[in-house]
């Protein structure tokens, strides 16, 4: 008999496959808090989650820091 549970998508070939690990600890609050978001928000791939929300904040903050020819107040004059 074939489960009708959830189904996987497959990763296509041409993605890398992921073989570099990050550890990070965190403090039995930060671990509540973080729970409780996924929770909230109904997020049940933690890895994939903690990834895009630190590689989005790199990205954002890089594009912030990037040198533009003029600073921002004469681009808002």
């Amino acid at each position: 008999m074939v489960s009708k549970g959830k189904t996987r998508n497959k990763v296509p070939s041409s993605v890398p496959p992921r073989k570099q690990r990050m550890v990070c600890l965190m403090s039995e609050e930060e671990i509540r808090i973080v729970e409780c978001y996924l929770k909230k928000y109904k997020i049940t791939n933690k890895a994939r989650w903690l990834r895009e929300t630190v590689l989005a904040h790199i990205h954002q903050q890089l594009d912030d820091d990037y040198p533009t020819l003029f600073n921002e107040h004469e681009m808002r004059r």
